[in-house]
């Protein structure tokens, strides 16, 4: 165990409490926020300055936690989830009515991912639905942040807890984004996954 039951305490009361929280991922550094509360979403908005339009996704240590927050997954993602989770994929699915409008921008679809770093994993399970509401952890239109000491610059003064890494480094790439259309697959955003449409 990486994250010391104070830390993990501390975690859980700053999400339950309406607050966000900046943390390592395998990619870059995230913000991040529980989904059912929309004061914290509202507050990641502001802090980066995102528009509006622009949805956040879902993470958790575990593709499990998520599958209350989406709805049929095409076989295709299911495949695709079985081989990149955990890693950098996010991938883009219908989402279920526990799933707010105001983290998908009234979107129908959520993106999800499973992110391959130890520390993200053990904050997740400091809190018993074990799912965040995330973005990368910059000001928008700015570089996400790839340290603790990034992270701190960039918005160190404007959440509730930043995490540190314990030497779990961010990569710098980000995820690969990825949706549907009946079961062929479009990249969104070519991120550190390479994947090959004929493969699927």
């Amino acid at each position: 165990m990486i994250l010391s039951n104070e830390l993990r305490n501390k975690i859980k009361a700053v999400l339950e409490n309406d607050g966000v929280i900046a943390f390592v991922t395998d990619t870059v550094w995230g913000l991040g926020c529980l989904p059912e509360s929309e004061k914290a979403v509202k507050k990641i908005y502001e802090i980066k300055g995102r528009e509006k339009e622009k949805p956040l996704i879902l993470m958790s240590d575990d593709i499990y936690p998520l599958l209350d927050y989406v709805n049929d997954i095409p076989k295709t993602g299911q495949r695709l989830i079985k081989k990149y989770f955990p890693g950098a994929l996010t991938v883009v699915v219908p989402k279920s009515d526990r799933t707010p409008d105001y983290i998908t921008s009234k979107l129908s679809t959520v993106g999800i991912r499973v992110p391959n770093n130890i520390v993200f994993a053990e904050i997740c399970q400091s809190f018993p639905t074990r799912v965040l509401a995330t973005t990368s952890a910059n000001l928008s239109h700015e570089p996400p942040a790839l340290s603790y000491e990034e992270a701190l610059n960039y918005i160190g003064d404007k959440v509730d807890l930043v995490i540190e890494d314990f030497g779990y480094i961010a990569k710098g790439v980000a995820s690969t984004v990825v949706g549907f259309k009946s079961e062929e697959i479009l990249i969104y955003r070519q991120g550190e996954t390479l994947i090959n449409k004929e493969n699927y």
